[in-house]
């Protein structure tokens, strides 16, 4: 089924139940007011979304009406936890490559992740307003998954079945605060402003055959200011799958339903099929030119993210944002 949270002028919207074609919604008041209130009782609330669903699809509601992603929050417009991984390291070796760095071999081996604010996200098409050009504005282009509850010491057979819904994430980072923060060995924080998340998550049925090993075998589509410039697949070169990359955040700790995990930005080895992100592309040409010659985003650029099913259908919807400068702060 496909869910999304619709904006009501409260902080967590309204739960509402969206067709498989995206294009009608039924409130799900009557089951759920909201998305954390049904992953708090998944094994009760989620039959009865799945009966909803079932109505919508087949025109049996009396209450549905068209679908917009412009009204929509964020599928969690808050939420308890927000991790992100760096599951496709090929992404990683280009950036240290380009500044030199080393490539410790552990990044292999071992997961990198880092823990993000969750109290603000962006829905699909709510504005990236930012003060800032110089901050270096870049868009990244990730896979995420919603979990029920994770206990500390899963296996990575045991996370897997803690996979509630998948989403789509834009993790907005500004690259030219990330060096200075960094240096500082205590990871990010002023470089990770709000991310922005899809109109919908599904349950991974949705996904089909695509839905395979932890992983969306899909091809991740960005396009910047109307141009493609990348459709990486998110089934190839994932090093480290949603299952592995949930055990590595409970090694420690239990994982509360409603901790959004991200596969960290989609990458191949294969430079034809584009870049998910920025630094990516500033990355190669480095490698290749001794330069970086790709400018980050300005105010008015625009950033659309969307994954398409075999059929050539959005699965998840897209997220379509504008960048707007922050208005300045008048002086008291």
């Amino acid at each position: 089924m496909k869910l999304a949270t619709l904006k009501d002028g409260s902080r967590d919207g309204q739960l509402a139940v969206v067709s498989r074609d995206l294009k009608t919604a039924h409130l799900a008041d009557g089951i759920a007011p909201t998305l954390q209130a049904a992953l708090d009782d998944w094994a009760f609330i989620s039959p009865q979304l799945s009966d909803m669903y079932q109505m919508l699809n087949s025109g049996r509601t009396s209450r549905s009406f068209d679908f917009d992603p412009a009204k929509c929050m964020a599928p969690l417009p808050r939420a308890f936890q927000w991790a992100d991984g760096s599951a496709y390291v090929n992404h990683v070796e280009l950036v240290r490559k380009a500044r030199n760095a080393d490539m410790p071999a552990s990044f292999w081996e071992d997961p990198l992740m880092y823990q993000g604010g969750s109290d603000d996200f962006l829905g699909p098409t709510d504005e990236i307003v930012l003060a800032h050009e110089e901050w270096g504005i870049d868009f990244e282009a990730e896979v995420a998954v919603i979990t029920g509850d994770v206990p500390m010491g899963s296996t990575p057979d045991q996370a897997f079945q803690q996979i509630r819904l998948l989403m789509l994430v834009n993790d907005v980072s500004l690259r030219n605060l990330i060096p200075a923060e960094l240096a500082k060995g205590f990871g990010f924080l002023q470089s990770k402003p709000a991310s922005s998340f899809s109109p919908v998550a599904v349950t991974p049925d949705e996904l089909g055959d695509h839905w395979q090993d932890a992983k969306v075998h899909l091809p991740l589509r960005s396009t910047w200011n109307g141009k493609l410039v990348g459709q990486p697949h998110a089934g190839v070169d994932m090093v480290f799958n949603f299952a592995q990359l949930l055990a590595h955040l409970c090694k420690t700790r239990n994982a509360r339903a409603g901790t959004i995990i991200g596969s960290g930005t989609v990458s191949n080895k294969d430079a034809k099929r584009g870049y998910s992100c920025i630094a990516e592309k500033r990355a190669l040409e480095m490698i290749d030119d001794g330069v970086a010659s790709t400018p980050f985003m300005l105010f008015g650029d625009t950033i659309r993210i969307e994954m398409l099913d075999g059929a050539g259908k959005s699965i998840f919807g897209a997220i379509d944002q504008t960048v707007k400068q922050a208005e300045a702060k008048k002086s008291r």
